[in-house]
């Protein structure tokens, strides 16, 4: 998820042709790590966490529902507190993993949010054990029915409920069991160079040079990056490890059926639904990702295409540096086509600094859009190099940060969505903006480029997402009867791999480690098909847009700023969609399948 600085990296010709990539200002949360708000804010929140709790502890069963409603308030108030202070630790980190003081405030203050939100946790724990039909008739009480989509929420999870001990000690020793181990992958990754050229890369600039022309960059990128992991395999395989037994020991105390079902509950979406999904894209591989590979070995003229040829452009394909401002110009004139008032929320994340866009040592290598507080505003991180699949995270971050923003008035209980409705924006932001340069491009060699790059695109967000979470099954279960050694990760990753990308690719066994680089495998398990969720629902969703568009985008945003009010058939109910039917799946895979199709035809 998570200092301003030029932008300066190994291969930083480039930087001109940008223009200047913004930093972040996170003054907006604090003023820095050593700023006395936060001093005060988490003396504060302490002392009313504990007033909180010496008011309502043992009681909460026996309050009205307008006394209820206060209580939740009241908790709501501190939650948000405690939100802003880990955002704003989150962030900084983000941005300066490498930085040993930055590092050890975060620590600290996970630990002090964490012994302040450990006072809190009573609260649910009672409102799971008041009875359904007392529940009910506190619900009576409008200020109390408010809030009835969060306790719903909290609800879903009283099955899976430990005693208050149980569920304290977790919580408590959170910060020194998952955290810790997730903060290590962290700094162990962020601090990794990659020799490449006679330069040392970080891994973000390393991955980068995977979509060079020159087939002979493309090998020295990927090979570096597989043997540096390698060599850092028994770090990787340990945490691995130790995470998902410390998930198998929670899921079993808990009564979890599957290491996946945990996940599913946190995404308010049924085991079946998700199965449903995993059926339909594993058995699409052979007519989606197997035969769009053949055609692309064909196009660079060779019998079998590598590891690192996976994302080589295609030969003759224009390729340009896009600058800066250019990119920002095309994603918001893309969301202005189709929303004004998507575009106006959008154009503030650039006119007020909550976008740090250039990649530098120390930096998370990825992208994101983290919320923070409704009080606040969301933060987009992203490592810009001015390629065309850069201005598409552009659009896909700012997809999430847009639903952020609509999302949070709904508070700060009620803003959050699950993971799998949380990439519905965000993949909806990348298909505006490509329909956009597709519809706006004559030039016929440019626009077959521009649709094998969504083609591929979309084969990450929905073939490889599934082909990851299939990879994470197999290593929890696996791990269920004992330790995995590093070649056994080697060798389920490429097992799924061979199945997901088909016969096109020879690979090669240095390609095994790269499961190691995956950062949601150890900060949110089974994530990943919230990717392809995402991809299939904004496929269906924008052929509903084209058949009918009178309207959809009050809808659309409608949809977005329930926040977490609504499940997702409630909120696919206005467009006519239903992700329990099992045709859904098939009919967002069939809008690859016809791009694929298209490109078929083009030779």
């Amino acid at each position: 998820m998570f200092r301003p600085s030029p932008r300066s990296i190994a291969n930083s010709g480039a930087v001109a042709d940008l223009g200047v990539l913004p930093t972040w200002n996170l003054a907006d949360l604090y003023d820095g790590i050593d700023a006395p708000a936060i001093e005060t804010d988490l003396r504060d929140v302490d002392a009313e966490a504990a007033t909180f709790a010496r008011n309502y502890e043992g009681r909460v069963a026996t309050l009205d529902g307008p006394a209820l409603a206060a209580a939740i308030a009241s908790y709501e108030r501190l939650q948000e507190t405690l939100g802003r202070l880990m955002s704003f630790g989150g962030l900084a980190f983000a941005g300066a993993m490498d930085d040993p003081k930055v590092a050890q405030f975060y620590q600290t203050l996970q630990e002090r949010v964490n012994a302040a939100s450990v006072r809190l946790l009573f609260f649910t724990l009672e409102l799971n054990r008041i009875e359904d039909a007392d529940l009910a008739a506190k619900l009576e009480a409008p200020a109390l029915e408010r809030y009835a989509p969060w306790l719903r929420d909290v609800r879903a999870f009283r099955p899976y409920q430990l005693s208050d001990e149980i569920e304290k000690l977790l919580h408590e020793k959170y910060v020194a069991g998952r955290a810790a181990w997730g903060r290590l992958f962290d700094e162990t990754m962020t601090a990794l160079r990659f020799p490449v050229g006679g330069k040392e890369l970080t891994i973000a600039e390393a991955m980068h040079l995977m979509f060079d022309p020159d087939r002979k960059v493309r090998q020295e990128g990927s090979e570096s990056v597989a043997t540096v992991l390698g060599a850092n395999a028994r770090i990787f395989t340990l945490v691995t490890n130790t995470l998902a037994k410390d998930k198998e020991i929670e899921d079993r105390w808990r009564g979890f059926a599957r290491p996946i079902s945990a996940r599913n509950l946190s995404n308010f979406v049924e085991d079946e639904v998700v199965d449903a999904l995993v059926h339909a894209v594993r058995e699409a591989y052979p007519a989606l990702s197997h035969r769009y590979y053949a055609m692309k070995a064909r196009w660079l003229g060779l019998d079998k295409l590598e590891y690192w040829d996976r994302n080589a452009p295609l030969p003759g394909a224009p390729q340009r540096v896009i600058p800066w401002a250019e990119a920002r110009r095309i994603v918001l004139e893309s969301y202005r086509a189709f929303s004004p008032k998507l575009a106006v929320i959008g154009e503030r994340f650039f006119t007020e600094r909550w976008i740090d866009a250039g990649p530098r040592p120390g930096k998370d290598s990825g992208a994101f859009s983290h919320p923070t507080v409704p009080s606040a505003h969301p933060y987009i991180l992203m490592n810009y190099m001015g390629n065309a699949r850069d201005v598409m995270t552009l659009a896909h971050e700012l997809g999430h940060g847009v639903h952020q923003v609509l999302a949070g008035r709904q508070g700060h209980l009620m803003a959050d969505t699950p993971l799998t409705l949380a990439e519905t924006a965000s993949v909806f932001g990348e298909m505006l903006t490509f329909r956009r340069l597709l519809a706006d491009e004559e030039d016929p060699a440019t626009r077959k480029a521009l649709l094998a790059r969504k083609v591929e695109d979309m084969i990450n967000t929905a073939i490889r997402q599934i082909a990851f979470c299939e990879f994470e099954r197999r290593v929890h279960d696996e791990r269920r009867k004992g330790e995995l050694l590093p070649e056994r990760l080697n060798a389920i990753w490429l097992e799924v791999q061979t199945e997901s990308l088909g016969p096109a690719f020879n690979w090669q066994p240095s390609y095994g480690t790269y499961w190691s680089s995956i950062p949601h495998f150890i900060h949110t398990p089974f994530y990943v098909y919230a990717y392809a969720f995402g991809d299939c629902l904004v496929n269906s969703l924008y052929a509903a847009y084209q058949a009918a568009p009178e309207g959809f985008a009050d809808q659309y945003v409608a949809m977005l700023s329930a926040g977490g009010t609504l499940r997702h058939h409630d909120l696919l109910q206005p467009f006519g969609l239903d992700a329990r039917e099992p045709a859904f799946w098939d009919k967002g895979l069939s809008v690859l399948s016809g791009f694929i199709d298209e490109l078929e035809a083009l030779g």
